[in-house]
């Protein structure tokens, strides 16, 4: 028996460069589409003066699956800090220093710029300072806007949340959970079984809550996410511990990337033909969120035997980029917002519009983190260990995705 309590069928998980590289990518790709999202014609936080159209294709290419990888590659990364930590509750406290003491911070002194800006779109006419110690700290409905708001940090608290509930069954029952979760992977190893039947059963949960639940983000009313989520987030740490899961992704991997083109396909036309907030009927939006769902586990499928083929190498920079991405995705949102929102008294052309937001953005990301990994106090408010890295860190420990 394995001393976290894991079965021996399960290798606690080794050095993988590729998921590291996958998580630095898609988190870039994240920073690419909410800029995207400013210039795009859907409801966001804020806007430019362009709403271009022609960017509704490309971006419902990404929706479906750019959030559910960041919670497998999570997942993934999880086991590994459990299997170095031993036990239960070391893993909880390392999540509790690596999540929720960054969540806080977030919640303090970045989410409290974007909430600014946002009751200032609905005539808000206060200072940020009477902003920030009058009417932040508030709960309900202000200018429009509903508080406590978690903004973009709503990812890490989602994944503080499965983490802690994980850690949790660990430690009430660690043998009987790895011994299901070994039955569940030897299960999915034969055949293609892990192409067909995670993509079906998130897609059943996924329609059984549709018309039942809103579709609302929430830690406490968002069921409908936390359906498709947290089984993401633990097949990830199976995965991240069972080597046999690798030879089946491998066996499916080009039918998992031809069903996610088709999927994609189907989602394009729906957003295209009921954009925005037109009026669509019960049958259109199953098969649209449906369509969504799948896409989503199909691209995991595809992108982890791609991270696990081609991109499983190391590289001079991957460790500081590794140990960058958090506090890059901390601090890009409300750069975003602010950027968008002082810039429009400017009337930029479009093409200057994208250039101001993306060079501003990278660096502002870029100062963020190189001045806080030098302050060692401040290194764990932005996501970081308290220690700088004097060697490559284990791929696991890498803020949200560690």
């Amino acid at each position: 028996m394995h001393p976290s309590g894991a079965s021996s069928s399960s290798t606690p998980s080794q050095r993988h460069y590729g998921l590291d590289w996958l998580r630095i990518a898609a988190f870039a790709l994240l920073i690419l589409y909410h800029i995207g999202m400013a210039f795009a014609p859907w409801q966001w936080v804020i806007h430019t003066a362009y709403h271009f159209p022609g960017l509704i294709g490309p971006m419902a290419l990404l929706t479906p699956w750019r959030l559910p990888l960041l919670f497998a590659v999570s997942g993934y990364a999880s086991r590994a800090l459990f299997d170095k930590s031993g036990s239960a509750g070391p893993f909880a406290r390392s999540r509790v220093r690596r999540l929720l003491i960054p969540l806080g911070f977030g919640m303090v002194v970045l989410v409290p710029l974007e909430m600014w800006v946002l009751v200032m779109e609905g005539g808000y006419t206060g200072s940020y300072l009477h902003f920030w110690t009058s009417d932040y700290w508030r709960w309900g409905e202000f200018h429009g806007r509903e508080f406590p708001s978690w903004e973009h940090l709503w990812f890490v608290a989602y994944l503080a949340a499965y983490t802690f509930l994980l850690a949790g069954a660990l430690a009430w029952r660690g043998e009987r959970v790895f011994a299901l979760f070994d039955k569940a992977a030897a299960w999915l190893a034969t055949g293609n079984r892990i192409l067909w039947a995670p993509a079906l059963a998130l897609v059943a949960m996924k329609l059984a809550l549709l018309f039942v639940v809103p579709e609302r983000q929430g830690l406490f009313r968002d069921w409908s996410g936390h359906a498709q989520y947290l089984p993401i987030f633990l097949a990830g740490f199976v995965l991240g511990g069972t080597l046999s899961l690798w030879p089946a992704i491998a066996r499916v991997w080009k039918p998992a990337l031809l069903l996610a083109a088709v999927a994609g396909a189907i989602d394009v036309a729906m957003e295209l033909n009921y954009p925005g907030a037109t009026p669509i009927g019960h049958g259109a939006m199953a098969i649209d969120r449906a369509a969504r769902i799948a896409m989503g586990w199909f691209m995991i499928v595809a992108l982890f035997h791609i991270a696990q083929t081609w991109w499983n190498r190391d590289h001079p920079w991957r460790a500081t980029l590794a140990e960058a991405v958090f506090p890059f995705y901390l601090i890009h949102h409300p750069v975003i917002v602010l950027l968008a929102w002082y810039s429009l008294p400017l009337k930029l052309s479009a093409g200057a519009e994208f250039v101001l937001l993306f060079t501003g953005t990278a660096a502002a990301c870029l100062a963020f983190y190189l001045i806080g990994r030098d302050i060692g106090w401040l290194r764990p408010f932005i996501g970081l260990s308290s220690k700088p890295l004097a060697k490559p860190a284990a791929a696991a420990q890498l803020g949200p995705a560690g």
